[in-house]
């Protein structure tokens, strides 16, 4: 008796659909993550570039006895925060408010940031950093 040996090649259907369904699962708990961490990353930029705006200030103030006032009038050498790669703004920068002896240094966020959950970050003369109202108290840790 002969016995005929049937070899198989390449997948089943069945077991191509159980590949495509597991990197599915794996991509719908990867990506949340992923996106979260973007923000924190761009989060992260915009609480350094208040620090150096934070810096210039003291600096103005160290050259003219008091911080540049009225906010309109003064030209912040950092406006913006673009993203590196995507070329996109993600926070821009403001002086919210100035006297002789206080200011208000504000980042507000633009684009897809505004997905996050610290929209606003401020800073102010004292180095008293605060969020929008209702954010989280750990937007601003280090």
């Amino acid at each position: 008796m002969i016995r005929v040996v049937e070899e198989q090649r390449g997948m089943t259907l069945i077991e191509l659909m159980i590949v495509v369904a597991i990197i599915g699962i794996i991509s719908a708990v990867a990506y949340p993550s992923y996106q979260t961490y973007t923000e924190q990353s761009r989060r992260t930029v915009a609480q350094g570039n208040l620090l150096e705006l934070a810096q210039w200030m003291e600096r103005q103030y160290t050259i003219n006895g008091r911080y540049p006032n009225p906010p309109a009038s003064v030209t912040l050498p950092i406006t913006q925060s673009p993203n590196v790669v995507g070329g996109r703004v993600d926070y821009t920068f403001s002086l919210t408010s100035s006297a002789a002896a206080t200011y208000t240094l504000q980042a507000t966020a633009t684009g897809t940031q505004v997905n996050d959950a610290c929209v606003d970050l401020t800073i102010n003369q004292a180095g008293t950093t605060t969020a929008a109202s209702g954010a989280p108290a750990t937007c601003w840790r280090y």
